[in-house]
């Protein structure tokens, strides 16, 4: 069967200042694979991400969506930056998930998730609401539609952003650390919709420090650091198998800092 290449990188660079933070990156994510980016803070894990929406401006190489180009394109040989529509259309099929929840704190659960059908989609508020309320089912929230932001818990308004990116019908989910803005006992139930949403074969990229959520829910692992892929794999491979010194190293510090990987055996891990 020939897989589906949905995001696609090539040689790209990123700098801010007199800081690489993308190094060259090679990348190729497929229909259906949960792929999470995990490494150390501060090597450019983030930055990746974003570049894949044109969030950030990559500085060089290609970044393709479905096989379109997204921010610039080559026109007699030169390196344009495309227009804010063409920008627009390429990112028509992707949803982003930020650290911050970043809900409109004047709205109910509904009206946020139903904002962006009313204004980008052009939806009759009717439809929209509608559409709005299955997004909040399928996260959980079904009879949250009415609560602002303010009597919600954090993980219940990641879910009402998780459900805000669902209800526009992407093809790919993007997260940008969805946990690290919640209290530990309130990261489980945001972690669960991620996985509900692998099982279902959404296409997910989620940059993560959660090691065991890659481990048990990703079908690829990329290990980044200071800039550079090190490797892309199974997570049986990543975690267990995997010979490349500086990823030892950060495994090895993970493990003294966390109880599961003390404790889990290697069936614990995926793939």
């Amino acid at each position: 069967m020939t897989r589906r290449a949905l995001i696609q990188l090539t040689g790209v660079t990123k700098q801010f200042g007199a800081t690489r933070v993308l190094k060259g990156v090679d990348l190729e994510i497929d229909q259906s694979e949960v792929v999470c980016i995990v490494g150390p803070s501060g090597s450019g894990k983030s930055t990746l991400l974003r570049c894949m929406v044109f969030l950030e401006e990559h500085d060089a190489g290609e970044i393709r969506i479905d096989g379109e180009p997204i921010g610039f394109v080559t026109k007699n040989g030169k390196r344009q930056r495309m227009g804010e529509a063409g920008i627009r259309k390429a990112r028509r099929n992707v949803g982003m998930v930020f650290q911050q929840f970043n809900l409109w704190p004047h709205m109910t659960a509904l009206g946020n998730v139903a904002e962006a059908l009313i204004r980008v989609r052009r939806l009759p508020r009717a439809e929209a609401a509608q559409k709005a309320q299955a997004a909040l089912d399928r996260v959980g929230l079904a009879g949250k539609g009415g609560s602002y932001p303010s009597q919600l818990s954090g993980g219940q308004q990641q879910r009402v952003a998780i459900a805000r990116a669902l209800a526009m019908e992407p093809e790919i989910m993007l997260f940008d650390e969805p946990t690290s803005s919640l209290d530990p006992e309130l990261v489980g139930e945001v972690l669960e919709v991620m996985r509900a949403l692998a099982r279902d074969g959404m296409t997910m990229v989620v940059v993560t420090h959660e090691m065991g959520f890659a481990a048990q829910v990703a079908t690829s692992v990329v290990f980044v650091d200071e800039g550079r892929i090190l490797a892309k794999g199974p997570p049986r491979q990543i975690f267990l198998e995997d010979g490349h010194a500086r990823i030892r190293q950060f495994l090895d510090n993970y493990r003294r800092r966390n109880a599961f990987w003390q404790d889990a055996p290697a069936e614990a891990v995926g793939g």
